[in-house]
């Protein structure tokens, strides 16, 4: 049994959907950091402005209740006049397998408390957008080369010995997510999906001590479809007509993953998902 000095905590936190979202987010994310004492926090905003892309202040307001940083994914490109902010804000990031010239970037290093946290934003592609770069392709390049330039450095095949890697990929199918978690198994301390909303009770460690789950789940309303009016997605699902989606009213739940990581090896000793009503 390892003492709890021995491991450091991580938490991620699923998509923010819509005003509830948020408010979840404001209310209950900084009790659950003290209450776990958490080192680490990642949450994903993609849906925080009225359930599509993110603005200037509900980016601001998920990094006030305590996310160190803020990840997203294709609904990033919703709210045009927040792109300017992809590009000069380094805790706001979008899919890193977006095509060179896209605005913003897909990883950033932070350093707090002793250890440099890279956290890697990855966009899937089966079922989504199919004219992005590959996240396999793309994961490599960050861990092998503009890694290497930003002063880490790697040893017996994972960053050595002050640096956690944590993975976000944003994707549709849980075949490609375990794929992905799989194929970064002992590179990445943590690989877990976002994007379907609905929180998956696969949590697991991969052979090599990398921590995964296939969907964090959302943090929004519980009585809804995926933080949406249920009225209208009936509507839509029956008819097939694109009726605008609205975000639910109502009580909404935080959902996510408490990560416990070996402080020496970065291997993943501990999960345990997160649903937390607010």
């Amino acid at each position: 049994m390892h003492d709890e000095q021995e491991r450091i905590k991580l938490v991620m936190i699923g998509d923010v959907v819509g005003e509830a979202g948020l408010s979840a987010i404001e209310s209950g994310l900084p009790t659950l950091i003290q209450r776990i004492s958490a080192d680490f926090v990642v949450v994903n905003g993609e849906n925080a402005a009225e359930g599509f892309g993110l603005t200037t202040a509900t980016f601001e307001c998920i990094r006030a209740a305590g996310a160190d940083v803020v990840t997203s994914g294709n609904h990033i490109w919703e709210k045009r006049d927040f792109w300017p902010v992809l590009d000069t804000e380094p805790t706001i990031l979008r899919p890193a397998n977006y095509p060179a010239g896209t605005p913003g970037h897909g990883f950033v290093i932070i350093e707090k408390n002793g250890i440099k946290w890279l956290i890697v934003n990855l966009q899937g592609r089966e079922l989504m957008t199919p004219a992005i770069d590959c996240p396999f392709k793309s994961f490599d390049t960050i861990f092998s080369t503009s890694v290497l330039e930003h002063g880490l450095y790697i040893q017996d095949g994972r960053l050595a010995p002050d640096c956690i890697v944590a993975v976000d990929f944003h994707a549709e199918t849980s075949r490609e997510k375990e794929a992905l978690g799989l194929y970064l198994d002992g590179r990445a301390s943590v690989v877990v999906g976002t994007h379907t909303h609905v929180q998956t009770a696969d949590e697991k460690i991969l052979p090599n001590g990398t921590g995964y789950l296939s969907d964090l789940g959302m943090t929004g309303v519980i009585s809804s479809i995926i933080g949406m009016n249920t009225d209208i997605c009936i509507q839509r699902e029956r008819t097939h007509i694109s009726y605008r989606m609205e975000c639910a009213t109502g009580t909404a739940a935080i959902n996510g993953l408490v990560i416990e990581i070996d402080r020496k090896t970065k291997k993943v000793m501990a999960l345990q998902r997160l649903y937390n009503v607010v």
